[in-house]
């Protein structure tokens, strides 16, 4: 027995399948444990049928359509649902599924729910079984594109349709947008050219915009609304503090007490696709995921704002895509950025949107990490302006809106820089008088 424990330890690897399982199985153990010390199981009960028949689209906060609990356990369901989907594709377990899977975590807490998810997810694999491509191809697809979830529930339960009608439709619309996210997210990463990590985010709201115009057409309106709940700062910030400390000290003790390796991953942009497992190790990884989480947490409490389903949603989108792009010399200065602009425009800094467009903006992290903090804060005052817009565009039934939002300042941003910098470059051989040849290959 000894011998075998010896074993164990000598062959552990931090890096192994079996500990990021148990790393994904564990969010879903601690919400669901959660979600009873909260309410209990009748009030869980009727909390998920809430849920299940809400429109939900932005901003719908579960906390306050349903209870606490049942958000915890909806959260913890979605989860265990995505970690199943990931195990049927036979997926290794990187940054980008990382991201993705705490992503529906996050989501679960306004929007997300088992009933306007599962069309999605069998649109983007029937776009792989449709096009002869492995599974797990669509996998980042199916996950990243629930956040269409909302117009499946919109044209279920809001459009004034009998219950078959509204059922049969919205899963058909469901299952289309699902099938439709694969190939053109492909695209759109062209577009931003990586600059925007909701990649996916961008895609939905192309397709939201489609859906909804369709809507509006036939006489329907879908707005966004905004219902959003208080009260729950002091639990969640606790919560929230043993999750991450728990998170940095196992990142640690799997990094042998130290912060080896940290300085490298910083040197990363971020920019499409630079999935930190891969180039730092799942140690290093979790230790910047865990201090992105104390950031977006104290960003929340700096501006007096509450920790609602929406912000706690985005806490944990940042803390996800800290396995993917993000880390914190590229996601401080879009925070600073849209803190800026915020109190420029006299805007209320306690707000849940304007929260959320600081947390929901480190989308366009990597423009700070590759042009640096001062571009990285024009970045983000831009992101805050531009998202405020956005989402009557889509009528809400898009969530990732800051994606959608993101990727239009990466749309535009990009190319300025680009020239900018080619002509800067141009501006310096010039003054240096280099040799023709050199500059001809500087130039290619």
């Amino acid at each position: 027995m000894i011998l075998n424990k010896i074993d164990y330890f000598v062959s552990f690897k931090p890096d192994s399948q079996k500990i990021k399982y148990g790393f994904f199985w564990s969010i879903v153990l601690t919400f669901g444990l959660l979600a009873f010390l909260f309410n209990t199981p009748q009030e869980i009960l009727n909390g998920q049928i809430a849920i299940l028949l809400s429109p939900s689209n932005l901003v719908t906060d579960y906390f306050a359509v349903s209870n606490v609990g049942a958000t915890l356990f909806n959260s913890a369901l979605l989860t265990a649902h995505a970690i199943v989907i990931v195990k049927l594709t036979k997926a290794q377990i990187n940054g980008a599924i990382i991201a993705s899977v705490l992503t529906v975590a996050a989501f679960s807490f306004f929007g997300k729910n088992l009933y306007n998810s599962m069309p999605i997810v069998l649109g983007a694999f029937a776009y792989a079984w449709v096009t002869r491509m492995p599974s797990e191809k669509s996998l980042l697809a199916a996950l990243f594109g629930t956040a269409l979830g909302p117009l499946v529930s919109e044209i279920s339960f809001n459009l004034d349709l009998s219950l078959i009608q509204g059922v049969l439709y919205g899963y058909i619309a469901g299952f289309i947008a699902g099938f439709l996210i694969p190939p053109i997210a492909n695209h759109v990463v062209d577009f931003t050219k990586g600059f925007s990590v909701y990649n996916v985010g961008f895609t939905c709201g192309i397709i939201g915009t489609l859906f909804i115009s369709i809507i509006r057409s036939l006489g329907k309106e879908v707005e966004p609304v905004s219902i959003l709940s208080s009260g729950n700062n002091l639990p969640f910030t606790v919560i929230f503090l043993v999750i991450y400390t728990m998170m940095l000290l196992i990142g640690l003790f799997l990094n042998s007490w130290s912060f080896k390796g940290y300085t490298e991953l910083l040197k990363h942009t971020g920019q499409l696709s630079t999935d930190f497992l891969k180039t730092n190790g799942f140690n290093v990884t979790l230790i910047n995921m865990a201090l992105l989480g104390f950031i977006s947490l104290g960003y929340v409490h700096l501006h007096g704002g509450e920790l609602n389903g929406p912000v706690i949603g985005g806490i944990l989108t940042v803390v996800g895509f800290g396995a993917f792009g993000k880390h914190i010399k590229n996601v401080i200065p879009i925070l600073m950025g849209v803190t800026l602009m915020g109190y420029i425009n006299d805007y209320d800094m306690s707000s849940t949107g304007v929260i959320t467009a600081g947390l929901f903006g480190t989308t366009i992290a990597p423009i700070a990490g590759r042009y640096g903090p001062w571009i990285g804060m024009l970045a983000g005052a831009f992101h805050l302006s531009i998202v405020s817009n956005t989402d009557n565009l889509h009528g809400g039934i898009n969530l990732y809106n800051n994606g959608f939002s993101g990727g239009f300042v990466a749309a535009i941003m990009i190319p300025l820089l680009v020239a900018f910098h080619y002509h800067k470059e141009k501006r310096k051989l010039l003054r240096e008088g280099v040799d023709p040849a050199e500059e001809i290959e500087c130039n290619n």
